[in-house]
């Protein structure tokens, strides 16, 4: 779809085209009253040129956040916060520009350069952030993992300087499925955490050493998701409480940085033998960091169908409604439409909505829509309800996500994120057996997966999360197409510009898994249990506590 700014449509035509059939079957061999052509129609709408990428902070952010809102006062459901359909987002933006070199002195002197080498970014609120002869600790795997009795911090003094850590945990290519989780990730793996974690210790500095296999993507994706602009929520602290400088090196420099150290070798099989202590380096780190900063407020959208008799008890679906806007024109196609990623998230969150509201008879518990922002700048707008709930955490049944729904039809077989951690995996497996399908887990466990959409931000606070898509054996195709499909929008429109809405989209798996979480929930929100979560889930204790176990 070549993309223009003559004819942008109007809401007006906008909500009209949502009404308009297109060419896709309405039926699903999933019961339920969502249909595909529903979910199309939505996608169509909030896949337009007009809403220019959907990103926060722009104009298109305001048409997309009015359409859902309109959406789910059309449907009939009530303000989800305190008599509006927003939740205000307050975010900065800050624009990280490091110095073109990071200086390592000490044993030996190693410069690295910026981008080839390494990306570093600050979250704390400064035109300015510098390490100066910062100590240098290579920490392993950076994890403090009391159910595993794993500490890389132990006796370990980190104020003042730069930690250097493995991506992953100690589990992944161990050879040992209990040791950890063996090669699925656990959330210690995931980055996110080891920033938390430096910073908990004190640390001014961290860096991950960047390897391809088990951080499941290459060294690119670092650079294109760390050197430019990043939004971060407003902290009351101005983030002063995180490390001055987070970043990455690549595992060719990170080789040479040990090796001046005197570690050679495996340093992954190193870092997981039981016994390891934290190494210091005798090496110190030298690098600044100018900020441009940016203040402005997103929002998420929500409503609420309210429960019949145990109001204050809540099933909340989530979608992130935003993408990536407009950007550098590929054949003459600028704008990030983000069609499956995802409009048709929303798409299936507006069909529920309407459904549940249609429906006669109203669950107990009450039912929340809740479409967030930022997401793709680092579930931003999941992570605010989560530390902000309008719903107690307490009182919060269960959260249900959305998120880049199958396009390719319906499936025999159903994947859900990170299996294996929480009661609601029986709930899908009920239906699994109903209809006649096969549950699979993660094809790469090891990517850490679950950590990677508005259902974590939820599980940190304890509450149970799932998130299911389509597998990829079709049920209309050939084995081998469905794998095929998925690849190649891997490749090709993942977060690119040709993430396009088409006429030829098959939505009958989007309403397949729609259906399934209509049912799940429909069942939720009758009961009065709380499905909780494994006994080897690390989210198990922050539930337990909530709960007052």
């Amino acid at each position: 779809m070549k993309k223009t700014n003559n004819h942008l449509l109007l809401l007006a035509t906008l909500i009209t085209l949502a009404g308009c059939k297109t060419k896709s079957s309405t039926s699903t061999t999933v019961s339920g009253p969502i249909i595909a052509d529903s979910i199309k129609s939505q996608i169509a709408v909030l896949a337009n040129d007009s809403l220019t990428g959907r990103k926060p902070f722009t104009p298109g952010e305001t048409k997309t956040i009015n359409y859902i809102a309109s959406q789910f006062k059309k449907a009939g459901l009530e303000p989800g916060n305190n008599g509006s359909y927003f939740q205000d987002v307050p975010m900065v933006q800050i624009a990280c520009t490091p110095w073109p070199t990071m200086q390592i002195d000490g044993k030996a002197k190693l410069s690295l350069k910026a981008v080839d080498d390494f990306v570093v970014f600050s979250r704390r609120e400064q035109d300015t952030v510098q390490l100066k002869n910062s100590p240098m600790v290579f920490a392993g795997y950076g994890v403090v993992a009391p159910e595993y009795h794993w500490n890389d911090y132990a006796g370990l003094d980190v104020k003042g300087k730069t930690v250097v850590v493995l991506v992953n945990d100690p589990g992944f290519k161990s050879g040992d499925p209990t040791f950890f989780k063996g090669d699925t990730m656990t959330y210690y793996g995931r980055w996110t955490y080891k920033f938390e974690e430096a910073a908990r210790q004190g640390a001014s500095g961290i860096i991950i050493v960047h390897q391809t296999e088990p951080a499941s993507y290459a060294w690119s994706v670092i650079k294109n998701s760390n050197t430019g602009a990043r939004l971060y929520l407003q902290q009351a602290d101005k983030h002063m409480s995180r490390c001055k400088m987070e970043g990455w090196i690549t595992e060719d420099a990170a080789t040479k940085l040990f090796a001046a150290a005197g570690i050679t070798g495996d340093f992954r099989a190193l870092a997981r033998r039981k016994d390891f202590r934290a190494i210091p380096l005798n090496l110190n780190l030298t690098v600044g960091i100018s900020n441009k900063l940016k203040y402005a407020m997103s929002r998420n959208v929500i409503a609420t169908l309210k429960g019949s008799s145990q109001p204050t008890e809540a099933i909340i679906y989530t979608a992130h409604w935003d993408h990536f806007g407009i950007g550098p024109a590929v054949k003459g196609d600028s704008i990030y439409n983000g069609a499956v990623d995802n409009a048709s998230g929303v798409a299936a969150l507006i069909n529920m909505a309407k459904a549940f509201s249609h429906n006669t008879d109203k669950p107990k518990r009450s039912i929340v829509f809740l479409a967030v922002t930022g997401e793709e700048q680092g579930l931003l707008g999941s992570e605010y309800y989560a530390t902000h709930p309008i719903f107690a955490l307490n009182k919060t049944v269960a959260n249900l996500n959305m998120d880049a729904l199958g396009f390719y039809g319906e499936t025999k077989d159903i994947d859900v994120t990170g299996k294996g951690q929480n009661d609601i995996e029986d709930y899908v497996a009920e239906q699994a057996q109903q209809y006649g399908l096969t549950i699979k887990g993660d094809a790469r466990p090891g990517a850490g997966s679950y950590y990677r959409s508005d259902h974590f931000n939820f599980a940190k606070v304890g509450v149970p999360a799932l998130d299911m898509n389509n597998g990829q054996e079709s049920t209309q195709h050939p084995e081998g197409w469905g794998k095929a499909q998925k690849d190649d929008y891997n490749t090709n429109r993942y977060h690119q510009v040709s993430d396009n809405y088409s006429a030829d989209m098959d939505c009958t798996g989007m309403a397949q898994v729609a259906n399934i979480l209509f049912n799940i929930g429909t069942k939720l929100g009758n009961q009065s249990s709380f499905p909780g979560w494994k006994p080897k889930s690390e989210f198990k204790v922050i539930r337990d506590k909530t709960m007052g176990k």
